[in-house]
């Protein structure tokens, strides 16, 4: 494996389809052969070796959009193990840099069947994205920003900016004809502000309210939820077949200091949602694998959207715990979190059953 830039990997795929072409002039065909040989070709389980080879690496080639970041290089490990050859858009040189360090660090796991690709593309640009896109099956949206300020958070402004490129995202995935399948990252955020009462049951059915997070000025959940809700619009508009994973407080070794916008502003609220027993997490490895899995089944019967967690924290102790994990700064922007009441809305329930369903061949899940 290795990191290779788009011209070379053109070259490849042009000198690949040069040999086949030459090996199918090679051959001297009688009018009977060529005759059985079109039969072959019209059943696709007796196609021509190379052709159902190139087919088939036509259907391990995908997109993933933020592929450093920590959700993003966990779905690209998942994905090489998996024999995909993958696409990274990358918006500027570091990010470029970054990813040939996860290479060399051997933080990005190797797989002799596969290749990473880094594109460079404007996540602002319908035409680029189009276009970074263009030669893959799927996309992978993992929509990871940083608060250019610091640890201060997510913005209103950057709402807005999350909702405009979810939307740029899945118009580029709608005119690009060789994407099929689209798989975005939302949030758990985009389902649990709403109005609740003693027997709610948060599932993949049910959707924040916009008002409540204005209000609240949860503006992370705002994003998440409007994002998502743009990127179903088109899906539906346009046809290609869509399908959101909407994880929990994401996770993993060090999850702080590789995820810090995301995870503080997933935290604001945090008292409430531990209140009312909503406050879940999950491993960033486990919900790569959960992205990678859904995408496969996408061919399948796979729709819609999917909760996903590992824990809910339920005891003071585990608050205290996540509090310690996420630093100062979190307990301060939460109104110190640590001490918060451990009495919980009784009734309210928080389901990842159709995820679990799913994946209940590989893991076993807590619903």
């Amino acid at each position: 494996m290795g990191i290779v830039c788009p011209d070379e990997s053109k070259r490849i795929e042009i000198e690949e389809f040069r040999r086949m072409l030459l090996s199918y002039a090679a051959v001297h065909r009688t009018k009977a052969a060529a005759a059985a040989a079109d039969d072959e070709f019209r059943n696709p389980q007796q196609l021509p070796t190379a052709v159902q080879q190139n087919r088939e690496l036509e259907e391990k080639k995908v997109c993933v959009t933020s592929g450093v970041s920590f959700l993003g290089i966990a779905i690209v490990n998942q994905l090489l193990l998996r024999g995909y050859s993958v696409r990274v858009i990358v918006e500027k040189q570091e990010d470029l840099e970054k990813l040939r360090e996860m290479e060399i660090t051997g933080e990005m796991r190797q797989s002799k069947s596969s290749t990473v690709e880094a594109v460079m593309a404007n996540l602002n640009d319908v035409q680029s994205l189009s276009e970074a896109f263009n030669g893959c099956r799927g996309v992978f949206h993992t929509a990871a920003f940083v608060d250019p300020a610091g640890l201060s958070g997510y913005s209103k402004s950057m709402a807005e900016v999350e909702v405009m490129v979810s939307k740029n995202m899945t118009q580029a995935c709608a005119v690009t004809p060789s994407v099929k399948y689209c798989m975005l990252t939302s949030s758990l955020l985009a389902c649990v502000w709403k109005d609740l009462n003693s027997s709610t049951t948060i599932d993949n059915d049910s959707w924040s309210d916009e008002s409540i997070c204005i209000n609240k000025k949860l503006w992370y959940a705002l994003g998440k939820l409007k994002a998502e809700r743009v990127a179903w619009n088109v899906a539906k508009e346009s046809g290609f077949k869509l399908a959101t994973i909407c994880p929990g407080l994401v996770t993993g070794p060090d999850f702080l200091s590789r995820n810090p916008t995301s995870t503080i502003a997933y935290l604001k609220g945090a008292q409430e949602m531990f209140r009312n027993g909503l406050l879940a997490t999950v491993d960033v490895n486990r919900l790569a694998i959960s992205h990678v899995l859904v995408f496969e089944e996408m061919k399948n019967t796979a729709s819609g959207r999917y909760i996903s967690f590992e824990r809910v924290i339920r005891s003071e102790e585990d608050f205290e715990k996540l509090a310690r994990e996420t630093g100062t700064e979190i307990r301060t922007s939460t109104n110190s979190i640590i001490g918060a009441s451990n009495t919980h809305r009784i009734g309210i329930k928080l389901s990842n059953a159709k995820l679990c369903r799913l994946m209940s061949a590989t893991f076993r899940c807590n619903s």
